[in-house]
């Protein structure tokens, strides 16, 4: 199984790369740039070189990026648009260079529109950042939400019209990346048996299972249906730790990569959680007694 987390690249790529290894994950996340900063400036050919060859040595991969946290494409407000489509160019011209296999973004906020219309707005930017661009291996995954307000991807149908209608705007691939809070939060039961058999069942006839290539593990502060983001260490919140055990072990899940998007409150907690997650990956014995 591809077990990681977010990792930071205050220091370098090659940092962040170097870190999940240490804490002894296979997989990771990173921002390619500040998350709050409009501007950002193209890495280096030598510390992408570092960084391919620190993947290379802890087989490190899926690497993926996250999008800055101030990019709305689904947004009715043409400045806020149209700096979003500049710096959603430079996300996609960084993971390009750098090599990564997944962009994941929020859809965005669609207030003051109909969620068709945020949609298609959505489409219409990432169709306008990614003109005359040379994808490579990189892959757009759509993040699901909690669905909070105006929020795009808080329903499976609005990720699966992303993908559907993307083809019509923009050559750039589109899966999607769900997240274990967001799906609890946004009224999906992960945290039971039959409410997991029921949104993987629902998420299989919506959006195509193999089109689901990334999971961020993150436990939920609030509880189902709160439409409230509030990411808790795991087995700490409303999904548990049972919760997680089933989702690692799902048969529909286990290809996917899971990565953590979980809190730091304390020195040891990526340590930990990185830990718990991967404990839960193993299906625990069944211990029969035999009859004298």
């Amino acid at each position: 199984m591809r077990i990681g987390l977010h990792t930071s690249i205050a220091k370098s790529l090659e940092g962040a790369a170097l870190r999940a290894a240490e804490l002894g994950a296979n997989t990771l996340q990173i921002f390619s740039a500040s998350p709050r900063q409009w501007k950002a400036s193209s890495p280096s050919a030598a510390s992408i070189a570092l960084l391919h060859r620190a993947r290379d040595k802890y087989d490190l991969t899926p690497l993926v990026i996250h999008d800055n946290y101030l990019i709305n494409l689904a947004t009715a407000d043409e400045i806020i648009w149209a700096k979003s489509v500049e710096a959603f160019r430079g996300e996609l011209e960084r993971g390009i260079a750098i090599g990564a296999e997944y962009l994941v973004a929020h859809p965005g906020n669609y207030r003051g529109q109909s969620v068709e219309q945020g949609i298609f707005r959505f489409l219409q930017g990432i169709a306008r950042a990614a003109m005359g661009l040379k994808f490579g291996k990189l892959m757009l995954l759509a993040e699901g939400t909690v669905g909070a307000g105006a929020q795009i991807g808080g329903r499976f149908e609005e990720l699966a019209a992303i993908r559907e209608f993307a083809p019509r705007m923009t050559d750039l691939p589109i899966g999607f990346c769900l997240d274990t809070c967001h799906l609890l939060a946004s009224g999906h039961n992960i945290a039971t048996a039959n409410g997991l058999k029921q949104t993987v069942a629902e998420a299989e006839r919506i959006l195509g299972l193999e089109n689901v290539h990334v999971i961020h593990a993150n436990d939920s502060k609030a509880p189902l249906g709160s439409h409230i983001d509030r990411h808790q260490h795991i087995g700490q919140g409303y999904i548990g730790l049972d919760g997680f055990r089933r989702i690692l072990t799902h048969p529909q899940l286990r290809t996917k990569a899971f990565i953590l998007e979980t809190p730091v409150d304390q020195v040891g907690d990526e340590q930990r959680n990185l830990d718990t997650l991967k404990s839960l990956c193993r299906k625990p014995r069944t211990t029969t007694t035999k009859s004298n």
